[in-house]
């Protein structure tokens, strides 16, 4: 697949470097020079420097033989723009992101694949779903569905003293033969790990588990985990994801806003109706104490710098606070993050990963989850008619390294495979995949 990314930045980068692993042919359209030579120094990615929005630039880029074009620059009307401009150059399909989420309503899908522009992604928006979604379920740090919630992805640490600390998975399965969820990897010291029979657990695993959702009971008796109830929260920065999330919370929660910029509170002051604004510097600990930090359930830091979000949710963690969740940009900090204690982290640049890698990926891609602290990836996968997958059970499909079925949905049913589980067309299969691994196991459910 031919595919150009079209950014001024770090979100286009990243995905650039993403998916050149799954072997598609990228062309990466950035107006900074500077950053495209750095960009040609670390890959073997092509690069063309200049505006989306030049129709010159967009045909030195081969647009017209593009059958992807992405674009993610911070700016969603130069995005908009550029996608109508390689639509009319004979783009196959084209994906704008937006901050904007009123554009995402259903009654303007046809207005602007009309005008050019085949998706829109918000992540902003599905970054508030995240966090509307995690303080309902407190037991998981992350946590993604499947196929309309027959199967969910689970991220837990394991604590210290946990039970299961210090039992193989194997021991696991044995002692725990109530518990119906597959563990698909663990992260461990920043690696990623494939589990195997063999492999001990240990304290501070951050451990991937795909399960039914009427299991969660039973995952939280194993694991020892306890449910907060969350009645108060604070968040960090009223950019759009803290303003978003204060509207999604404010009717069940008592909210309270933290905004350095006077002139961001008056917006969200003015969108708000329940939540409390306040105009005040977030890194001031005494300030957040005033306003009752240590009384809060959930602390959440959005603000526009990964490092004060960080440390925000740090003095919260050490106050007391029982949940806290972080907007981190810089990938870089997001193993530190969660090695340190912060119980989830938001990323926009895996956000955006995430939502584009089905269009990407070969095989029918149904929806994907790019996981935190690694580049691997949880995708679902519609069998084939004819996919090699049928053919064979699982111990003899030939998976590469790197490369593990999670779960399978068969219709309303969902099956926890073993190795001689045969593998049906029309099955929805749940695939978690390193890059080197995912373009050779998406082979296997493609007709």
């Amino acid at each position: 697949m031919n595919i150009i990314i079209a950014g001024d930045g770090e979100v286009g980068f990243y995905l650039a470097r993403s998916l050149r692993f799954l072997g598609h042919n990228i062309t990466v359209v950035d107006p900074n020079q500077e950053l495209l030579k750095r960009l040609e120094k670390e890959t073997d990615l092509l690069t063309v420097a200049g505006p989306s929005t030049s129709p010159r630039v967009l045909a030195e880029a081969s647009v017209g033989d593009c059958d992807l074009f992405l674009a993610v620059l911070h700016e969603e009307s130069i995005n908009l723009m550029s996608c109508v401009l390689a639509k009319r150059m004979r783009a196959r399909r084209t994906v704008a992101r937006i901050s904007n989420a009123e554009l995402l309503a259903p009654r303007h899908r046809d207005m602007f694949r009309d005008i050019g522009v085949d998706e829109l992604v918000c992540p902003e928006r599905i970054a508030t779903k995240e966090i509307t979604n995690l303080l309902n379920n407190t037991v998981a740090t992350e946590f993604f569905d499947f196929s309309g919630g027959l199967l969910t992805m689970y991220l837990v640490r394991l604590e210290a003293d946990s039970a299961v600390a210090g039992l193989s998975v194997q021991e696991l399965v044995q002692q725990y033969n109530t518990l119906q969820a597959r563990i698909v990897a663990i992260l461990r010291g920043g690696e990623t790990v494939i589990p195997h029979a063999g492999l001990v657990l240990q304290g501070n695993d951050l451990v991937y588990l795909i399960s039914r959702p009427n299991q969660l009971a039973t995952i939280k008796r194993v694991l020892g985990k306890e449910d907060v109830a969350v009645r108060r929260v604070m968040i960090v920065g009223a950019g759009r994801v803290g303003r978003y999330a204060a509207m999604a919370l404010e009717d069940r929660m008592r909210v309270t806003l933290f905004e350095e910029s006077r002139a961001r509170c008056e917006e969200a002051a003015a969108l708000l109706q329940q939540s409390l604004v306040i105009n005040g510097d977030a890194t001031d600990i005494e300030l957040l104490k005033e306003e009752g930090l240590q009384n809060t359930d959930a602390f959440i830091a959005v603000t526009d710098s990964s490092e004060t979000n960080i440390l925000t949710c740090l003095h919260a963690k050490k106050l007391g606070v029982k949940r806290t969740i972080a907007l981190v940009e810089n990938t870089g900090f997001i193993t530190l993050s969660q090695d340190i204690g912060i119980d989830t982290i938001i990323n926009k640049k895996l956000i955006t990963a995430s939502y584009i890698s089905r269009f990407v990926v070969r095989g029918d891609a149904v929806r994907s989850k790019w996981l935190s602290g690694t580049n691997a990836e949880l995708i679902e996968f519609n069998v084939g008619r004819h996919a090699p997958a049928t053919r064979h059970v699982i111990r003899d499909l030939g998976l590469p390294k790197g490369a593990t079925i999670g779960g399978i949905i068969r219709g309303n049913e969902t099956i926890f495979p073993t190795r001689d589980t045969q593998i049906l067309a029309k099955d929805k299969v749940v695939v978690f995949a390193l890059p080197q691994a995912m373009e050779q196991a998406a082979k296997l459910f493609e007709s």
